[in-house]
């Protein structure tokens, strides 16, 4: 716990998978909204907005091999602060709530993430030396982030407002960006 960047790397895995579940989990609910207001019943809109979700998670899928190759190129921190940046963007048009646009940038937000969880894994191990058993339980034990801030953003959308909730996911990229960022500083990966 003395490492600075194994302990931010904790605390920005359990935003990140945060961020990831609150996305996954909530793309129904905005999609659902969305559709209804230009005009599909309930029960269409649901099954778009489904539909909109394994898209998501094809894109996701696509976008870990293009990131992976992209990393021969690129610094790993560099590439989770720069998409971590756009994740962030993707969001404040879903918090803008700008109909169609906010839902595709939703899903666009997929890609984005693709990269996070095992960039920050490494990175926070970089400079574990003789404790990597103990500080991989660590990381792994920060999906905890997946069930403790859905119920945060499922609050936020009790009042009424799907496309506010989305400040939760917002924070948790920012939290991700700073990292990145801080990365880049102290790991020359």
């Amino acid at each position: 716990f003395t490492n600075v960047t194994y302990r931010e790397g904790v605390v920005a895995q359990f935003f990140y998978v945060g961020a990831q579940i609150t996305c996954w989990t909530f793309i129904i609910q905005l999609g659902t909204d969305i559709l209804m207001a230009e005009g599909y019943t309930e029960q269409m809109a649901e099954m778009k907005s489904q539909q909109l979700n394994i898209i998501a998670m094809v894109l996701f899928c696509c976008s870990r091999f293009i990131s992976t190759w992209l990393m021969k190129y690129i610094r790993p921190a560099k590439m989770l602060a720069v998409y971590a940046l756009f994740a962030a963007v993707a969001i404040v048009v879903v918090i803008m709530n700008q109909g169609r646009l906010s839902l595709y940038s939703l899903v666009a937000t997929s890609a984005f993430m693709s990269l996070m969880f095992p960039t920050i894994y490494a990175l926070a191990l970089g400079k574990v030396k003789g404790d990597i058993e103990i500080g991989s339980a660590g990381l792994i034990m920060a999906i905890l982030g997946g069930s403790v801030l859905p119920p945060v953003q499922a609050l936020i959308i009790d009042t009424g407002n799907v496309a506010l909730s989305f400040v939760v996911p917002f924070i948790c990229f920012v939290v991700v960006l700073i990292y990145g960022l801080r990365s880049l500083r102290f790991n020359k990966s």
